[in-house]
C-alpha cells in the first residue's frame, strides 16, 4: 500500500493524524494504529509491513501563467518568423513560373558556372525588359556571352534565345494549353515544398516545448495546449500558400 504526497499548495498546512489499520499477521486482529503525515513537498510517506519510511523524490514544480505565456511567446514567435520566411521563398519561387508576358523574376532561379562557381545570372549580367514578350541580358563579361545563353536553354524556361555577340535576347512566346498544365503542376509542387517547410517548423516548435516539459518547466497539458494554439497558426500559413498558390493558377489560366 502506498500513500502519495499531497500537492505543494497543501504542504503548509498544520500535520494531520488519522488511522489505518493493518494486520499484524494472518488470522489475527486488525490493529489501529495512529500515524501522522508532515506535509513535505519533498518528502514522500509509503508503508510497508506496518513501518513508515521516508522517500525523497523529485516534484514537478509547476510552471506559473506567467512563465507559460512567456515560453510560449517566445517559441510560437519564432516558429511564426520561420513560417514568415518560408512563405516568402514560395512567393519568390512562385515569380520565376514564367507566364506570357517577360519578366526578370523569371530567371531569377539561373545560376551560371562562372569560372568553376556556381553564381546566380543577376550577379553577372543586367537585365532589362524592352517590351512585354522580351528580355535583354547583357553580361558584364563579354566572354561569358555564350556560356550564359547556354545556361539559359538548359534551364527549360520555354522561351528562345539569340545573342549579337554584345547582348542575349530572350522572347517570351504564348503560353500553349500543355504548358500551361505544366506550369499549374509546377506551382503545385512549389506550393507542397512550401507547406513542408510549415510542417518542420511545427515540427521543430512542438520539440522544444516537449524539451521544457522534460525539464519539468511545463506540464502534459501544457504542452498539449500550447501545441494545440502553434496548431492554429500552423493551419493560418498553409492557407496563405493555398492563396497565393491559387492566385498564381489564375494568372496562368488568364494568360
Amino acid at each position: 500500500m502506498a500513500l502519495h504526497a499531497v500537492s505543494p499548495a497543501a504542504a503548509s498546512s498544520p500535520p494531520r493524524a488519522f488511522s489505518v489499520l493493518l494486520p499484524q499477521r494472518p488470522g489475527c486482529a486488525y490493529l489501529a494504529k495512529q500515524l501522522v503525515l508532515t506535509r513535505s513537498s519533498t518528502n514522500f510517506m509509503r508503508l510497508q509491513g506496518g513501518t513508515m519510511h521516508s522517500d525523497k523524490r523529485a516534484v514537478l514544480t509547476h510552471a506559473t501563467i506567467e512563465e507559460i505565456e512567456a515560453e510560449k511567446s517566445v517559441i510560437e514567435d519564432q516558429a511564426k518568423e520561420k513560417m514568415d520566411k518560408a512563405i516568402e521563398t514560395v512567393q519568390s519561387n512562385f515569380n520565376t513560373v514564367r507566364t506570357g508576358r517577360a519578366n526578370p523574376a523569371m530567371l531569377d532561379r539561373v545560376e551560371v558556372e562562372y569560372y568553376g562557381t556556381p553564381v546566380n545570372l543577376k550577379s553577372i549580367a543586367q537585365i532589362s525588359t524592352p517590351d512585354a514578350t522580351s528580355l535583354l541580358i547583357q553580361p558584364y563579361d563579354k566572354s561569358s556571352l555564350k556560356l550564359i545563353e547556354k545556361t539559359i536553354v538548359a534551364a527549360n524556361l520555354g522561351v528562345t534565345s539569340s545573342n549579337d555577340g554584345d547582348v542575349i535576347r530572350i522572347t517570351v512566346p504564348p503560353l500553349t494549353s500543355d504548358r500551361r498544365k505544366e506550369l499549374a503542376k509546377t506551382v503545385a509542387k512549389l506550393a507542397e515544398d512550401g507547406k513542408v517547410s510549415i510542417r518542420n517548423i511545427r515540427r521543430d516548435a512542438i520539440k522544444a516545448y516537449d524539451k521544457l516539459q522534460k525539464e519539468k518547466k511545463l506540464s502534459e497539458d501544457n504542452v498539449k495546449d500550447l501545441s494545440a494554439d502553434l496548431q492554429k497558426v500552423t493551419d493560418e500559413y498553409m492557407k496563405k500558400i493555398e492563396s497565393i498558390q491559387k492566385q498564381k493558377e489564375q494568372e496562368l489560366m488568364k494568360i
